[in-house]
């Protein structure tokens, strides 16, 4: 397995990830979020994706989401109360 690419600029693909995983996020993080805009992620591939996504709510959140062969998303984690500097490191 490889290790994870560079900082990208979150595009549809991501986005739409990010909107399968938001109904999960919702109910671990026990908020409902208007906003849910995915803005920077990086990616590992392997048996499937894994995705560290830094999401624009009403403040910012990192996602760690993984995508399998067949295409199924699967939230592994989220992390609270990120600022916008903050890097994206899995986790």
């Amino acid at each position: 397995m490889s290790g994870f690419s560079p900082e990208k600029l979150a595009d549809e693909n991501v986005q739409r990830i990010c909107e399968l995983a938001k109904a999960e996020v919702e109910k671990t993080t026990s908020k409902s979020y208007e906003e849910f805009t995915a803005v920077k992620y990086k990616e590992q591939s392997g048996a499937g994706q894994t995705f560290i996504i830094k999401v624009r709510v009403d403040n910012w959140i990192h996602l760690s989401v993984y995508k399998n062969s067949s295409g199924k998303i699967i939230l592994n984690g989220v992390q609270q109360d990120k600022n916008k500097p903050d890097l994206i490191e899995p986790f």
